[in-house]
């Protein structure tokens, strides 16, 4: 088994084992009174969203799961940015991720490398 294959399965399994946590996660509340965005605020890693939609927790937003969710991206149907909203209408997100252009390439970034993983073990 190659060396990347190992390491990519270990964080699926670690993920795996975390995924109540992360499914239950509430938004973190980015208002500091001043109208201001709060730089500091902690929310889901972009690995987290989009775990969280391969797992079917964004389905009621519109978002595939599984195999389904990685051949719409690779297809060009869904977007990292459509992922994004989604998490941000499940309250998973605050609404000024949207605007990270950062966070959101992250989460492509993501897709990419689940879709790259499932090719694979194929």
């Amino acid at each position: 088994m190659k060396l990347t294959n190992w390491l990519n399965s270990a964080l699926i399994i670690a993920s795996i084992a975390f995924i109540p946590g992360i499914a239950g996660a509430q938004t973190a509340n980015t208002n500091n009174g001043g109208g201001q965005i709060n730089t500091n605020a902690k929310y889901l890693q972009p690995f987290n969203i989009a775990f969280l939609a391969y797992q079917g927790y964004l389905k009621e937003q519109g978002i595939p799961s599984g195999g389904t969710l990685l051949f719409k991206y690779q297809t060009g149907n869904l977007t990292a940015k459509d992922v994004v909203q989604a998490a941000v209408k499940a309250n998973k997100l605050p609404a000024q991720v949207l605007n990270d252009s950062s966070y959101v390439n992250a989460v492509e970034l993501q897709l990419t490398s689940m879709g790259s993983t499932n090719d694979s073990c194929n």
